[in-house]
């Protein structure tokens, strides 16, 4: 569970303001959620015998007996909001963002706290819903420009009746293979065979490339879907690659699933990934109700920014100017001229020097605070209503030829719009 520090909020920022932006232009409401719900949510949701249950949950009795769950993901509790807030009477966009728990071995790009943006759609079962998540995805990367480092993977997993034919054909074919199979696999080859597609592991990988493939298993509605999406997506000039391997962690995906991955991060290459779940909200408890979403890992886009030379590497300062003063008349005065300064020019990072000190101390603080200017306050300018203005960086104050100038009260603020101009 790492700090994020100030050196890397701005990247975040920029991230975070990017996506709000987007999302609100294509209609979607910002919904928050609890960090915290019932553990059985995720379980019934998620799947009994997926990892994320099964090993990576971090779960806890309340006072109450109550067994809790910080929030693995995000969708879960968006669909138990949706149906508890009766918000799904009509087609609903919506998209949230947070941290998420997983109990994981750390690494880059992967930690037991993370932070992820989910965007979920309610009450369309056509594939045009599907397409546009995939278009405003594409367009997000072209915004943050990412667009040249991330491609996008398809792949249809059926309805619940083909993916159970698939699934015991392909129990079937890996255990005729089981001693190649990695230990893992082995031990979700009747639990969660379809796991088995995702697995790393260069000898599994071999065993599956002979494996049965979804796409033969296919119900004729999901293989019209899928055609449609493909037809739709291609007259967008969005490309993707079909990944008949592409399943997904958790249980409660339909139809089709999705992920946009890059090369650039190492093992970490998956930075957003979703698809569709029309069987969940009545899963939990909700009437039936098509679905899909995704959801974009936060660290891993802005690690890819970095790697990709898509964010801005110089940290803006975080002061624009700095008030010192000097003496019990001078400290009351600057904090009065500071706060009227604030309401004028609230585009503006005014820091006031606080614990007193010597001009010469006061003053190394606001070099150190990386401030463009400082405002200095002494029994001078007190008694002559006036304000020493001082460039703490390159250039002079307007109108002067040096670094600093005594202006008076009434014309400080058109001194510093004037600096700040440049």
């Amino acid at each position: 569970m790492n700090d994020i520090l100030p050196q890397e909020t701005p990247h975040w920022r920029r991230l975070e303001q990017t996506v709000s932006r987007l999302l609100a232009s294509y209609g979607y409401g910002e919904i928050r959620l609890p960090l915290v719900e019932k553990t059985e949510l995720f379980s019934r949701s998620i799947g009994e015998v997926t990892d994320i249950v099964e090993r990576e949950m971090y779960s806890f009795d309340d006072r109450n007996g109550e067994n809790l769950t910080l929030r693995p993901e995000g969708t879960a509790g968006c669909v138990r909001a949706a149906i508890q807030q009766s918000l799904l009477n009509v087609p609903q966009r919506l998209w949230y963002a947070g941290p998420m728990f997983r109990y994981e071995r750390p690494q880059k790009g992967r930690q037991r706290q993370f932070h992820q943006i989910g965007v979920e759609s309610f009450g369309v079962a056509s594939p045009d819903m599907d397409a546009e998540h995939m278009l405003l995805c594409a367009r997000l990367w072209r915004q943050l420009g990412l667009a040249g480092a991330i491609e996008l993977q398809l792949n249809s997993l059926g309805n619940s009746a083909a993916r159970r034919e698939y699934r015991q054909a392909l129990v079937t074919y890996l255990e005729a293979h089981v001693d190649a199979l990695d230990e893992d696999s082995r031990r979700r080859l009747h639990s969660n065979p379809l796991r088995i597609l995702d697995s790393k592991v260069a000898q599994t990988r071999q065993v599956l490339d002979a494996a049965p493939v979804m796409a033969d298993y296919l119900d004729d509605e999901s293989r019209a879907d899928f055609a449609r999406l493909c037809e739709l997506l291609q007259a967008a000039g969005v490309r993707y690659t079909v990944n008949s391997r592409l399943v997904r962690g958790l249980d409660y995906y339909n139809k089709t699933v999705y992920e946009w991955v890059t090369t650039r991060l190492g093992a970490q290459g998956t930075v957003c990934g979703g698809g569709r779940y029309d069987n969940l909200v009545e899963q939990l408890g909700g009437r039936q109700t098509p679905a899909v979403g995704f959801a974009m890992g936060m660290e891993r886009l802005v690690l890819l920014m970095l790697e990709a030379g898509a964010a801005d590497t110089s940290v803006p300062a975080p002061v624009d100017v700095y008030a010192v003063a000097a003496g019990e008349g001078a400290q009351r005065e600057a904090l009065a001229a500071v706060e009227a300064l604030r309401d004028r020019l609230g585009e503006l990072a005014i820091v006031q020097h606080t614990g007193g000190g010597s001009f010469k101390s006061q003053l190394k603080r606001a070099d150190k605070s990386g401030a463009r200017v400082a405002l200095i306050w002494g029994e001078d300018e007190v008694r002559t209503q006036t304000v020493t203005v001082k460039l703490m960086r390159e250039g002079a104050v307007p109108g002067e030829h040096s670094g600093q100038q005594c202006v008076p009260r009434e014309q400080l603020e058109a001194t510093l719009r004037a600096v700040f101009a440049d």
